[in-house]
């Protein structure tokens, strides 16, 4: 392992390795929590089944107890854009649910994050903002085989944003992604929009967590008196995505995609780095 001026881990191979069964084990935990979404039921009961999973497994997850957070994952709901704590509130057709969740596995993080709608949807702009989102995260990920710098990243995801849905959706102002490894958020930041910061160069080792959270309308926020919960205030719903990513000699590897992110990648031109997993015999 080497450092970086900036401070940014870098991972080798054999490394990356292990954070790719972390993300692995993580996208099934989400595969299991997006099936069992469903009218009825609380997000506490989602958050015990990720909590049982996780551990059923031999992992640790790496939300609870992270600066005091009380839940295994976050689950935001509606207007709520990211960090909300599970509870005994039951959902209901058409919410919209953003689960934020990460884990460990022999010292080394996975974080991602998933959008839903439970049952039918509430309106097209709800689906619209869904999808956008996730595609942002993806236009993002793909700018990453480019790249030169990090901060390439939230331009791409900008652009698409902008492209998109013009004014009728909102960045999170102030929160973005990072580095991930040996610590769940590590340098450098990940921004969702451009700054005038170019951010570090791109190089193999990097592994990011890339993660737009939009808000239907102004990007107003608040954060409640929880110190945990982030909630729009303009009137409008909100989704997040994410994925962690490693930028390797191969070319890039989504470390929390079930195949390594290599079909989403293709359809973006991009050949995936070949997945460990694969190696291994999973």
């Amino acid at each position: 392992m080497s450092i970086l001026p900036e401070r940014v881990e870098l991972k080798t191979p054999e490394q990356i390795a292990v954070m790719r069964r972390s993300g692995y084990l993580l996208h099934r935990v989400h595969d299991l929590l997006e099936q069992s979404i469903r009218p009825g039921i609380t997000t506490n009961e989602l958050d015990r089944l990720a909590h049982e999973m996780i551990r059923d497994e031999g992992a640790t997850p790496n939300f609870l107890g992270y600066q005091g957070y009380p839940a295994t994952v976050c689950i935001s709901v509606n207007d709520v854009v990211v960090h909300g704590i599970p509870d005994d509130r039951p959902l209901h057709d058409g919410d919209i649910v953003s689960i934020d969740g990460g884990l460990i596995i022999e010292g080394w993080h996975s974080d991602a994050a998933r959008t839903h709608i439970v049952g039918t949807p509430r309106s097209v702009a709800d689906e619209n903002l869904v999808r956008t989102t996730r595609e942002a995260m993806w236009a993002g990920i793909a700018a990453l085989a480019t790249a030169q710098r990090v901060g390439e990243v939230g331009a791409a995801i900008e652009d698409y944003v902008t492209e998109e849905a013009g004014e009728s959706l909102s960045h999170l102002e102030g929160f973005g992604g990072h580095g991930i490894g040996t610590a769940m958020h590590q340098a450098p930041d990940v921004m969702n929009y451009r700054t005038r910061s170019r951010g570090p160069k791109v190089r193999a080792g990097m592994c990011l967590a890339v993660e737009p959270m939009l808000i239907q309308g102004p990007g107003a926020w608040e954060l409640e008196d929880d110190d945990w919960t982030v909630r729009a205030t303009a009137g409008g719903r909100a989704a997040h995505s994410e994925h962690s990513v490693a930028v390797t000699d191969a070319g890039l590897l989504v470390l929390t995609a079930g195949d390594g992110g290599a079909a989403e990648l293709a359809q973006r031109g991009i050949t995936a780095a070949p997945d460990p997993l694969d190696a291994a015999g999973r």
